[in-house]
């Protein structure tokens, strides 16, 4: 975003919920950097600097407001426009690369010497890639602090601090108090020490208004896998798995443009990842005016744009979890995907332990080192794609970090079609959903072809599509949301069929 000075002061002096997320006011007199949108007064002009991100606000030496809450904000992904690089190593940072790992690590994992990585942080973000991790722990804990009961222990650790004395030097430091001097209601668990186990965590995430909710949910509803995911009343539910351990998830809309995440898991060190995960899956950072303006030049498109705005890509809660379901779907329909997935987790999934257990919600999906090792000769499919799943599984065995955004879109679906049996729209599939990749484009769908067939009924060719789809970028998996969901408004399912690979 380039940050003019006159229109983002405008913005502050208007409160300008357009600009929420995308900008943050440092304040001179103060030392503190807020929201555009904080009820504060409005500071003078010289007294203030604007910054793309609250990493740099931070790194410059503000604190985050304790009125406005910068860490309530929608997370726009402020890195969009920057460079590959940075937008691959921010979703890594997300993930958690700098938890254990250092700068070079992240590094060499995205192709770039560590010193590189610095200079583009600080080009695009205003902030180094240990002050991007750095905040999002700071941020973290002061909005478990505000909106739970958790002792301070436990929020150091679900923050993501190595220690207690860390994270009390840290709050120290920035806020020149104590991390529970920030709290401002009664800790009704703190006299009672740890929470009992399989109680939820409940936190608050934002987004960028308008979301299209039911289209999410109808989407996620239809590929629910039994056992592993439910929709009902409005809540989307799942269970979770991390590091060996599980638990569930549950995700609301509560208005005001946020939803409630609830988590029930048994480590809370792993929250952040769980967080980063839920803003994947629901596609959180998604700007969508944005994204609306540039697709709406196509007239079909823009027809679809109004239908529903605010249509988002829906994410994965797990990489394997999505290969295996994109393969079990070729050349079937989607409910019959959906039985095979249920089937396959009834049979090598682990059974969720209590106190985590709840109705529609029991096992967690198989781990590809357990299915790599299982004989999956019995499954209801063609032998071509038992093989493919279980080349799928000791490819991710032997790679944990196969289907990690580690390289470019061009780079990872040659790295998938690389796989036996796994064909371009796999490929495009699992980068627009897993990799979150939002250029990713499965240009062979029939069904996108259908929502593009002209009054006689004559649909483009693939080349004809892939053409069309240029003016698209870099928003083409949008557009092909919009093309699906435009078949199911009319009431035909996207069913696909596709050629597999050999």
């Amino acid at each position: 975003m380039d940050l003019d000075p006159d229109v983002c002061y405008r913005a502050i002096q208007t409160r300008d919920a357009r600009f929420d997320g995308r900008l943050f006011v440092a304040v001179k007199t103060k030392g503190i950097y807020c929201r555009p949108v904080c009820p504060a007064r409005t500071p003078l002009r010289q007294n203030v600097t604007f910054h793309a991100t609250a990493a740099s606000a931070q790194e410059a030496g503000y604190r985050a407001c304790l009125r406005c809450r910068p860490e309530t904000s929608p997370q726009l992904g402020a890195w969009n426009g920057a460079s590959n690089t940075v937008s691959r190593a921010l979703a890594l940072i997300e993930a958690g690369a700098l938890d254990d790992g250092d700068v070079e690590t992240l590094a060499e994992r995205v192709g770039v010497g560590g010193r590189q990585l610095r200079r583009l942080f600080l080009q695009h973000l205003g902030a180094t890639p240990v002050g991007v991790a750095q905040t999002r722990r700071v941020l973290l804990a002061k909005q478990l602090i505000h909106e739970t009961d958790l002792p301070m222990g436990e929020v150091a650790l679900a923050a993501g601090f190595g220690s207690v004395r860390r994270f009390n030097e840290t709050f120290q430091q920035l806020y020149d108090r104590p991390p529970a001097a920030l709290r401002r209601r009664k800790a009704i668990a703190s006299s009672h020490g740890a929470a009992p186990a399989g109680e939820a965590i409940a936190l608050t995430l934002r987004y960028r208004p308008p979301y299209d909710w039911d289209g999410m949910l109808a989407f996620l509803a239809m590929r629910a896998i039994p056992g592993v995911e439910a929709v009902d009343n409005d809540v989307y539910r799942r269970v979770i798995a991390l590091d060996g351990a599980a638990g569930t998830i549950a995700v609301t809309p509560i208005g005001g443009d946020r939803l409630s995440v609830a988590v029930r898991f048994p480590k809370p060190s792993a929250l952040p990842r769980i967080l980063a995960r839920v803003r994947g899956v629901f596609d959180l950072s998604a700007d969508p005016v944005g994204i609306g303006e540039v697709l709406s030049g196509d007239p079909d498109l823009a027809r679809m744009v109004a239908l529903r705005p605010g249509l988002r890509v829906p994410g994965a809660w797990d990489g394997f979890e999505l290969a295996v379901r994109a393969i079990l779907g070729q050349q079937i329909t989607v409910v019959q995907a959906r039985k095979l997935a249920g089937d396959l987790t009834a049979a090598y999934g682990e059974p969720l332990p209590e106190p985590f257990a709840e109705p529609g919600l029991t096992h967690a999906f198989p781990t590809a080192q357990r299915l790599a090792a299982a004989d999956l000769s019995g499954l209801k499919m063609p032998g071509a794609r038992i093989r493919c799943l279980s080349g799928m599984a000791a490819a991710l065995a032997a790679d944990p970090n196969l289907l990690a955004p580690n390289a470019s879109l061009t780079e990872m679906v040659a790295r998938l079609r690389a796989l036996p049996g796994i064909g371009e729209w796999t490929a495009q599939y699992i980068a627009m959903r897993q990799l979150r990749e939002p250029d990713a484009f499965p240009a062979a769908d029939v069904a996108l072809m259908r929502a593009l067939a002209d009054a006689d009924g004559v649909r483009p060719t693939t080349d004809q599509l892939l053409a069309r789809a240029e003016a698209w970028r870099p928003w083409r998996a949008y557009a092909a949301l919009h093309l699906w969901a435009s078949l199911a408004d009319e009431g035909a399912p996207p069913v696909r069929k596709v050629k597999r690979a050999a």
